[in-house]
């Protein structure tokens, strides 16, 4: 009976963090969306999603403090949650968002998980950390793929190639600086609690968001058509804060090795939506490199869970 209720446990686990990774990859799909549908800019679309999504985590952060287990963050901590916090959720998102004004959601994703490669590599040069040589093809067979798609979806672009070129590497630097977060967080979570610190660095990064918003636009906040507010709102609920804490949840179940294999899906679930959703054609080159990143991202994923 303890057995059964152990697989449960971990089959649930396996679930939410599934449901967690579909739900993050909608957040390109959205923000396509609402790109196509109206004239929103990239720094105003982020600050309404953080709106609609920050009560939920100071809700969250101020259960999770009151709780018996809780244990105070010290003052180091406290900067360290905020500049991690910042780090991934705001200056990840900001480049993020203002990557996909040019390039594809399939692509943005593609080029986005890449990140556990970072962290290895990010590792390495950090903590020193030795790379060993399944790391180093795993390592390589990622950025072959990512290269393959890369070329195959600019062959397809019809418009400006500066402007898509620009795009990318935005999203490549979101990308570094979201495994800055992983990796800052890795080091954070374990004295912390995932649950709190989630709470609190998306609070930060929230706050972050708005404080740009304020300092830098002259945009008024509520004069835009109710399509705006929509896609803002769901991308919070669904995108934003029911995903961080599945993946949490799905971290305490089964682990975050476990959690960055069952993320694969990602990719491959943004590619869909985009087909269905964005009309974004899929092509032979875009699945060769979808395959073989997801081969050297899971290849990094069983190395590291069989070194911990």
């Amino acid at each position: 009976m303890t057995q059964h209720k152990t697989d449960d446990y971990f089959l649930g686990g396996i679930l939410i963090a599934l449901l967690g990774a579909v739900c993050f990859s909608t957040k390109a799909i959205f923000v396509k969306l609402a790109y196509r549908d109206t004239d929103v800019d990239a720094v105003t679309l982020l600050a309404l999603r953080m709106i609609f999504a920050l009560p939920f985590f100071l809700v969250s952060a101020v259960a999770s403090s009151k709780k018996q287990s809780n244990v105070r963050f010290t003052g180091r901590q406290w900067l360290y949650i905020a500049v991690i916090g910042c780090l991934g959720y705001y200056i990840s998102s900001l480049l993020d968002f203002l990557g996909l004004q040019y390039v594809t959601a399939g692509i943005e994703r593609l080029i986005l998980f890449i990140y556990p490669t970072l962290v290895v590599l990010m590792s390495s040069v950090f903590f020193r950390e030795k790379i060993k040589p399944i790391q180093w093809i795993a390592l390589a067979v990622t950025y072959v793929g990512l290269l393959i798609a890369f070329f195959g979806e600019a062959r397809l672009q019809t418009g400006d190639s500066a402007n898509f070129l620009l795009g990318s590497v935005l999203i490549l630097a979101c990308a570094f600086t979201y495994a800055s977060y992983i990796v800052g967080s890795g080091r954070l979570i374990p004295s912390v609690g995932a649950s709190k610190f989630n709470s609190y660095a998306m609070s930060f990064a929230s706050i972050g968001v708005l404080l740009h918003f304020f300092i830098t636009s002259d945009v008024a906040l509520w004069h835009f058509p109710a399509t705006v507010y929509y896609y803002s709102f769901s991308m919070a609920i669904l995108s934003t804060v029911i995903p961080s804490y599945l993946i949490t949840e799905g971290i305490k179940r089964v682990g975050s090795d476990n959690v960055a294999i069952v993320a694969s899906i990602g990719p491959v679930s943004t590619i869909a939506m985009a087909y269905f959703f964005l009309d974004e054609p899929v092509f032979l080159a875009q699945i060769t490199g979808t395959i073989l990143i997801l081969v050297g991202v899971l290849l990094v994923s069983r190395q590291k869970r069989s070194v911990s």
